[in-house]
């Protein structure tokens, strides 16, 4: 059997799996036996690659099919500082599962990520730390803010993140109407976007450490992936695209 690399986002681990990505999605969604429900997000990872930081030639190894022939469904090879040490270079698709246990494939993008510099933004960090961040930047201005060019001393050699919609919010945090967003800290969220100032303050922490579980339908755009000086662009299907296409994976995840 096939041996898969998985790089997770929730929680940042490299797993080694015998299930190919859309059954690997659904049982690192709901569990063996479908007891435990929560998203999942992970990448494939080219199973050719080798990094002497991870024991993976021992991993792959213990891969092996349990004695009735079934598949083994994981073994976890790193859990600790496994953004920094794959390449971007190295990541195939990224895939989105449900609680349920639904998966969606997304295609790195070829071009340029668009330009949504306009307006405020907010940012979910998924690796290597799960910050809620809202900020004046678009999403390259963000990663090297806080990789190549810190403006703090905060500084990490990479990153993971998704910008989340702000609705009315983005352009009128002190009195556009809530609308359909969904999030529970809405008077905490308006204070942060207040904070902000074009000339002084660029970003402002809404949750230091912040669940890494979101309403997949508020994603703007799309999910930013670096590592150093490389970032990846994969967009996300827009909602009439998610309903026309996948419609089975749309319902799961505005269940």
């Amino acid at each position: 059997m096939t041996v898969h690399l998985y790089f997770s986002l929730i929680p940042e681990a490299l797993i080694a799996s015998m299930l190919p990505p859309e059954q690997f999605g659904q049982y690192y969604a709901t569990g063996h036996k479908y007891k435990s429900k929560g998203q999942a997000i992970f990448f494939e990872v080219d199973p050719s690659f080798r990094h002497e930081y991870f024991p993976l030639e021992e991993g792959i190894a213990r891969c092996a099919p349990h004695p009735d022939g079934q598949p083994k469904n994981s073994v976890y090879i790193s859990i600790y500082r496994v953004l920094e040490h794959i390449p971007v270079s190295a990541l195939g698709k990224l895939y989105l599962s449900t609680a349920y246990g639904h998966t969606l494939g997304l295609t790195r993008s070829e071009t340029a990520p668009p330009d949504t510099s306009g307006g405020l933004h907010m940012y979910q960090d998924l690796a290597p730390v799960n910050s809620l961040v809202v900020s004046t930047q678009g999403p390259a201005a963000y990663y090297e803010g806080v990789t190549s060019q810190p403006a703090k001393f905060i500084r990490f050699p990479g990153l993971c993140f998704v910008e989340l919609g702000l609705g009315a919010l983005a352009t009128d945090p002190a009195n556009g109407p809530v609308g359909d967003l969904p999030y529970s800290f809405m008077h905490h969220l308006r204070e942060a976007l207040l904070e902000l100032d074009t000339k002084d303050k660029h970003t402002k922490l809404v949750h230091r450490v912040h669940s890494l579980e979101f309403p997949y339908r508020m994603i703007k755009s799309g999910f930013y992936m670096g590592n150093g000086a490389d970032m990846a662009f994969y967009p996300m299907p827009t909602h009439e695209e998610l309903r026309r296409d996948h419609n089975s994976w749309w319902r799961s995840a505005n269940l």
